[in-house]
Order: C-alpha cells, then sequence, then structure tokens
C-alpha cells in the first residue's frame, strides 16, 4: 500500500462518520494522532505554521475523562516533519482538561 492509500484510509478529526466527503484529501496537510481517545484519527494542520504545530492542540471529545472536555496533543520534538501533503508528522497525548 502506498503513501496515498494510507492517507486516504485514515478519519479526519471534526469529521462526521456519515460525511459523504470526510476527507482526507491528498492535497492537504495531516498529523497523525497517537494515543489516547482519539488514537488513529488525522488532524487537518494545513496552513498551520511552524510554531502552531510546535504549540500542540487541545481538542473537544466526548471521549476525553471529562465528558466535553478536551484531550491534549503534542508533537515530539524528536520526530522529523515532512513537509508538504499528507500526513506530516505525529501528535501524542499528553491528557484531558475539562
Amino acid at each position: 500500500m502506498n503513501g496515498d492509500e494510507q492517507l486516504l484510509r485514515g478519519r479526519v478529526y471534526g469529521c462526521d462518520h456519515d460525511d459523504p466527503h470526510p476527507g482526507p484529501f491528498p492535497a492537504r496537510t495531516y498529523a497523525a494522532l497517537v494515543g489516547g481517545p482519539l488514537d488513529g484519527l488525522l488532524l487537518d494542520i494545513t496552513g498551520w505554521t511552524a510554531e502552531e504545530v510546535d504549540g500542540g492542540v487541545a481538542l473537544a471529545t466526548e471521549l476525553s475523562r471529562w465528558p466535553g472536555g478536551r484531550a491534549l496533543y503534542d508533537p515530539s520534538a524528536d520526530e522529523p516533519r515532512t513537509p508538504g501533503a499528507g500526513i506530516a508528522c505525529r501528535f501524542h497525548y499528553a491528557g484531558d482538561t475539562p
């Protein structure tokens, strides 16, 4: 399976499971979410600056420790980033917040 086929098998955070066009799309840039309640999903980071990626994210989810809370994900400084379309980096689960 090539990289494009792998990309198209992922699900994008924030898209409904029954959305007829949920993505991912080959021309967009994604971070793979690793661990925690959103493990295996992709986060669309198209157009994000390096500083925004470095800051990580707090993603709203009903699957966190606190219903209606946020799952925290951060990039690893030790992992390379691939510029351009496709999966550019991985964000690792760092905990939950209300």
